[in-house]
């Protein structure tokens, strides 16, 4: 692959997290595009996906806290000082910094000038996944170096960064996407008609799913709950915080009949993990439920075959965070599994109510164990769910649209030629890849 014009800027690489983000540099990748991967921090899960092993990019790691790495830092000073952009970085920094005193900003500003100083020549565009720190480190190094950024916005960023910074976050980036009809309508209501939303340089780009990468579903027995030898499978995935809902399901799950029969397999980590286990000790629920902690793609993707329903009862996070459209709705419908879900934030984008799914109001316990008993009891209802769900992914939520998008604008902007489309070797060489 040739030389990187593209750089990449990421909180953290690899994230069991965010396959989204992986499955999109592949992607880019597969049509041509030279990228080069900077991580604001190292990896901290103790596994990784396949996927990331079939990336080219190579990787660099900007210092996590300064004062483990003080000669980058200094060099990236020093050399910064002599650029021409430097004081209009310095002013930048401290009209953010009075609205943000805190040790992260400085560490974001230490980054950027780290980055700024090591990016090669040849790097002609900056690009962040996420709006809060990633986006920051890109901004400022792109004003020192003179430099192109854009962003793509998932969920945490857009509705817990404040108005202002994201306003002018959306008016210095040449241009930016999100995964949400409900983000981009936050990203357009926070600029107030400044040019980057107004113009339409912020876009809608659905992660989407590359169906190469995985296996085609499989029949399902038509559990019901009424054996107590073969009790009905429910899955729930995702990392254990608030606005997962994680404990609304566990208080579902307790409220059910006696004699409905299920077990509950939780598939994530986080920092709720140990409140979580206390909360099912404490509803005596110790013997039905699994916390298996996080895992990479394939056990994922096995696990979602052997299940029978999929639940994710999505919430805002007393903090403001929410979620945007999780993709592992788009992967359990790849596998027919049929899906219960909140109706909330990018969620009903996907699934319709009694159509390609079963979608309850977000922090109702009650609705969620009502809609558990009657799909538990209906696997007709189910599969007629599953069937919808994966038939509107094969419509309506290809990779191929947003990569075509995303594509286009990070050629646009490095200056170099349109990216092409993905060849039918490549996409198998990423199934096999992703271990599917």
């Amino acid at each position: 692959m040739s030389e990187a014009r593209i750089a990449i800027v990421l909180k953290g690489y690899p994230r069991l997290s965010e396959t989204f983000i992986a499955q999109e540099i592949l992607a880019l990748e597969g049509r041509g595009l030279a990228l080069a991967i900077w991580s604001l921090r190292r990896p901290t899960d103790a596994s990784r996906h396949p996927i990331h092993d079939a990336i080219a990019a190579p990787v660099a790691y900007l210092p996590e806290y300064l004062h483990e790495a003080p000669l980058r830092v200094l060099r990236g000073l020093a050399w910064g000082l002599r650029r021409r952009r430097f004081v209009a970085l310095a002013l930048q920094f401290a009209t953010d910094f009075l609205h943000d005193p805190t040790a992260s900003r400085i560490r974001r500003l230490g980054q950027a000038l780290v980055l700024a100083r090591e990016l090669p020549e040849a790097v002609r565009h900056l690009h962040a996944h996420f709006l809060h720190t990633p986006a920051s480190v890109a901004r400022y190094a792109a004003l020192l170096t003179e430099r192109s950024w854009s962003f793509s916005a998932h969920a945490k960023d857009i509705w817990t960064t404040p108005d202002r910074e994201l306003s002018d976050k959306l008016s210095d980036a040449a241009w930016g996407v999100t995964c949400t009809r409900d983000g981009l309508g936050r990203l357009r209501a926070v600029s107030a008609g400044r040019a980057a939303a107004e113009a339409g340089s912020v876009a809608l780009a659905y992660h989407g799913l590359d169906l190469a990468r995985f296996p085609a579903p499989p029949l399902r027995p038509p559990r019901d709950g009424t054996d107590a030898q073969d009790p009905i499978r429910i899955l729930s995935v995702g990392r254990l915080v608030a606005k997962k809902g994680h404990d609304d399901l566990i208080d579902a799950l307790a409220a059910l009949p006696p004699d409905l029969h299920w077990r509950l397999d939780l598939i994530g980590g986080g920092e709720l993990r140990e409140d979580l286990k206390a909360r099912v000790a404490e509803r005596g629920l110790g013997g039905r439920v699994a916390f298996r902690g996080a895992l990479a793609q394939p056990a994922v993707i096995a696990a979602m075959r052997a299940a029978d329903l999929f639940v994710l009862p999505t919430k805002p996070a007393p903090s403001g965070d929410r979620d945007g459209l999780p993709n592992v709705l788009m992967e359990a419908a790849s596998q027919g599994l049929p899906i219960l879900a909140t109706a909330f934030a990018g969620t009903p984008e996907f699934v319709t109510d009694g159509v390609e799914g079963c979608l309850v109001a977000p922090g109702d316990p009650a609705a969620l164990s009502a809609a558990i008993l009657r799909l538990a009891g209906d696997p007709v209802r189910r599969r007629r769910f599953a069937d919808a769900a994966r038939a509107r992914l094969l419509r309506d939520f290809s990779l191929d649209a947003g990569i075509d998008l995303i594509g286009g604008r990070l050629a646009a902007s490095a200056g170099i030629a349109p990216p092409r489309p993905a060849s039918a070797p490549e996409r198998a060489a990423e199934a096999c890849a992703c271990g599917c």
